[in-house]
């Protein structure tokens, strides 16, 4: 399987694609691409059976593709705690990295990486890392931007998607920080988030790909 097809299939999971359908729009943001590319890869992703389509719904994984990208994230997500705790990366500057690492890791290497790392279960975005050969389920999570204004949330996920994790450095937003969502703009304008040390607007955009617990 190429690399371009592994990210499509990492990126649908990362959204949520073994659980509920995901849309082009949401692809297309995720990977910065175009929306013909996403559309094209879609049909070729479609035939290999590696994700179902349904028209104005979007993509889901089937069982093939979940055990695809399953595989592929654990590799990334053991390079990502590698290059954090020994290497002493921020967590904004392993995606690259660990993007390229993850393409020519063999599943023997990465037993041995994950024995080393004494079998970390998360990495430093907050996402899990499954055992050799098991199933990712990330578990039903919301994003901060469908909550309404008085809610308090504990940041659980992001997105692994550098533009994002720069933006989130840049306002000084980590995971488990707890927060009151205290304002949301209208017309998917910023929601603004308190607590007793700092308060942080936080663009719709990047709000939908931050995954929280409610409190």
């Amino acid at each position: 399987m190429t690399p371009n097809r592994e990210d499509y299939l990492k990126l649908i999971l990362e959204l949520g694609g073994d659980q509920k359908k995901i849309n082009n729009k949401q692809i297309v943001s995720g990977l910065a691409v175009s929306a013909a590319s996403v559309s094209e890869m879609i049909s070729k992703l479609v035939k290999e059976d590696l994700v179902e389509h349904s028209p104005y719904q979007g993509v889901q994984l089937t069982t093939t593709g979940l055990a695809s990208a399953s595989a592929l994230i654990r590799k990334h997500r053991l390079w990502e705690v590698f290059l954090v705790e020994h290497l002493h990366y921020s967590w904004n500057e392993v995606h690259d990295d660990a993007e390229v690492l993850e393409h020519v890791t063999s599943e023997t290497l990465a037993a041995r990486l994950e024995t080393y790392l004494d079998n970390p279960r998360f990495c430093p975005h907050g996402g899990m890392i499954p055992e050799q050969g098991q199933m990712i389920h990330e578990g039903e999570k919301n994003t901060m931007g469908s909550f309404p204004v008085g809610t308090k949330i504990r940041i659980a996920r992001v997105l692994d998607e550098r533009e994002l994790l720069d933006y989130l450095v840049s306002i000084d937003l980590n995971i488990h920080e707890e927060y009151e969502i205290i304002d949301a703009a209208a017309y998917e304008g910023p929601i603004t988030i308190k607590n007793d040390r700092k308060e942080i607007a936080v663009s719709y955009k990047a709000a939908s790909t931050i995954f929280v617990d409610k409190l």
